[in-house]
């Protein structure tokens, strides 16, 4: 990984390419963050640069996440994340924001994706479910579990209802269009995971 920054998804619109194309982009505010720390292979054991997004009040922080950011004089941060090998020209206490990434950039952004709170086997795996019609009784359960004799048991990870969404996930290999430095906004082709405000790892390939 040689650059990232943490950033929030702020929605989706569209965009036209060099060949007239219109293109599917997400909005996403990238930075500004302020170097919180800086982790060396002498010190730690790996190199890292550590990041803070959106100054919060200090109640919304651990004591340990408060006395950490003290140390090295920096103000409450909502959202600390680590780089590891990042190839950045920073200084602790120093400001990174969207002037890092340039158009044509490919990146990979990782964020929470939407909870969906509790749902059946259809909605949450895609099962086909049974017949609407004729007198059937079996709609939308998950029909057989598993043999009630031999092993008497339901298998570990069988697929059942439960709870869907808000789960890290991570899309990859995603063009930045449009870089807007003024007002720390980039452009990236396609969709992110996640609902509006949703706070977003972005990392550049390569």
């Amino acid at each position: 990984m040689a650059k990232g920054l943490i950033g929030r998804k702020l929605g989706m619109t569209q965009v036209f390419d060099e060949k007239g194309n219109v293109v599917p982009v997400t909005v996403l505010e990238a930075g500004p963050c302020v170097v919180t720390d800086l982790r060396t292979q002498e010190q730690h054991g790996y190199k890292a640069v550590q990041l803070g997004f959106q100054e919060t009040k200090e109640k919304a922080l651990s004591k340990g996440e408060i006395g950490h950011l003290k140390k090295n004089g920096i103000a409450p941060q909502r959202t600390l994340m680590e780089f590891r090998d990042a190839e950045m020209e920073v200084e602790l206490g120093g400001s990174v924001d969207a002037s890092l990434f340039s158009a044509g950039d490919t990146v990979k952004v990782t964020s929470i994706s939407k909870g969906k709170g509790f749902q059946g086997v259809m909605k949450r795996h895609g099962f086909g479910g049974g017949r609407m019609t004729h007198g059937s009784h079996f709609h939308r359960a998950p029909g057989s579990i598993g043999a009630s004799s031999d092993p008497s048991r339901v298998f570990k990870g069988k697929r059942m209802p439960g709870h869907a969404g808000q789960l890290k996930k991570t899309v990859s290999n995603l063009k930045i269009m449009q870089v807007d430095t003024d007002n720390n906004r980039i452009l990236v082709q396609g969709s992110i995971p996640g609902s509006r405000t949703t706070v977003v790892r972005i990392e550049v390939m390569g």
